[in-house]
């Protein structure tokens, strides 16, 4: 198993205000100031097994997100769909209203950048974990 690193946009400190929404521990470092910008990045860090739950984001119009991989290795899946690996310079749009997750892999550390695309009437919903038994099957 890969050992803990920086990736090169900082590991950021643990993603506490998230944590009930992530199995495992994630670290997030913020790339710009949230309100401050109109597009919000982040750079988000999980340590291996490490995935949040199935959420959506919702909007009226526009929105959604958009993962760019910069470390490790992780998965992506959406809903009724097979999973999809994830490496550095693998780029994910995910639209909006689509449930989902990410994370990383069994035995690697994963980053990503997550943008989220700018949107009216936008809010996150978090649902459910993915459960132990869906992971594994990975």
């Amino acid at each position: 198993m890969k050992e803990k690193h920086e990736c090169m946009f900082g590991l950021g400190n643990p993603n506490d205000a998230y944590k009930e929404y992530f199995v495992g521990n994630s670290y997030l470092n913020p790339l710009t100031e949230y309100g401050e910008c109109p597009v919000f990045l982040a750079n988000v860090t999980f340590e291996p097994r490490c995935r949040n739950n199935w959420h959506i984001h919702h909007a009226t119009s526009g929105g959604g997100q958009i993962l760019i991989c910069t470390d490790g290795e992780g998965w992506y899946q959406e809903e009724g769909k097979e999973a999809v690996s994830l490496h550095p310079g693998k780029v994910i749009t995910i639209p909006a209203n689509v449930k989902h997750w990410h994370g990383a892999k069994k035995d690697s550390w994963f980053s990503h950048i997550a943008v989220e695309v700018p949107g009216e009437g936008t809010s996150n919903e978090w649902c459910e974990p993915v459960s132990d038994e869906e992971y594994n099957r990975l």
